[in-house]
């Protein structure tokens, strides 16, 4: 089910260009969301700053991208014993137990890189049980950035999305076609990514969407996640940035 909160924004917006490490110079812990009316989500919490690019107006955050789902799916590729019982659950499009994921997120978000750069945690908590325990480890975000999505485009972005399993670069069949023959032949599509499995979990995001929101609506910003990955990485750029001066 964690592979859901990639469905609005991360299938098909991915970063305009590799953030270069810098020193942080600013403390901000933040969480990003992608939701619709009928969508999914994801929590972000960083510490990050504006890092710009040579000879370009343009400004990148330098943070450590987490993916509860990629983390799931680590397991389940080395077949371990919590990867055989997340599967299961997944496979329904239903919420991975708390006992698996929990700590599986926690002990990332408690490595030296996120703890320095400050993270992305993209996917996670998928509900009210899953938002409190990252309260109740110290998680406490900035902003919580809403993206708004129809079910249909949501659809359509996750089932389009494959991956390079050489190198690890995630394509769109329609946004963001394969380079050459070479590549499109490897590209693989996760197990998750049918379309009976995103509607499955879109169910159980409905269910769980209001809990988890309502622990972070004092700090919400809604972002129409429907334009293109450009605009959408403005809005949620001005939201940073606003957030970033009052620090």
């Amino acid at each position: 089910m964690a592979s859901c909160c990639s469905l609005s924004f991360t299938a098909v917006s991915s970063k305009p260009n590799k953030p270069y490490s810098s020193p942080i110079s600013s403390s901000l812990q933040l969480p990003i969301l992608p939701f619709s009316k009928s969508s999914n989500y994801t929590l972000l919490q960083t510490q990050c700053c504006k890092i710009p690019l040579p000879n370009s107006p343009t400004f990148l955050y330098d943070l450590v991208h987490i993916a509860a789902g990629d983390l799931l799916r680590a397991e389940i590729a080395a077949d371990t014993e919590n990867g055989r019982r997340a599967k299961e659950y997944m496979d329904k499009g239903q919420l991975v137990p708390n006992e698996i994921v929990v700590t599986m997120v926690k002990d990332r978000l408690m490595r030296p890189d996120s703890q320095e750069k400050g993270w992305l945690l993209d996917g996670y908590p998928r509900s009210l049980s899953q938002a409190v325990a990252l309260k109740e480890f110290g998680v406490q975000p900035d902003l919580f950035i809403l993206l708004e999505v129809p079910e249909e485009i949501l659809v359509d972005r996750v089932v389009g999305r494959r991956l390079d399993p050489v190198t690890g670069k995630i394509y769109h069949l329609k946004y963001s076609p394969p380079e050459t023959e070479e590549i499109a032949a490897r590209l693989t599509q996760r197990f998750d990514d049918t379309e009976e499995k995103v509607k499955l979990r879109l169910q159980t995001h409905y269910q769980n969407v209001e809990s988890v929101l309502s622990l972070y609506q004092d700090i919400t910003v809604q972002v129409d996640g429907s334009v293109s990955k450009e605009e959408v990485f403005a809005q949620i750029d001005g939201a940073l940035s606003q957030l970033l001066e009052t620090k």
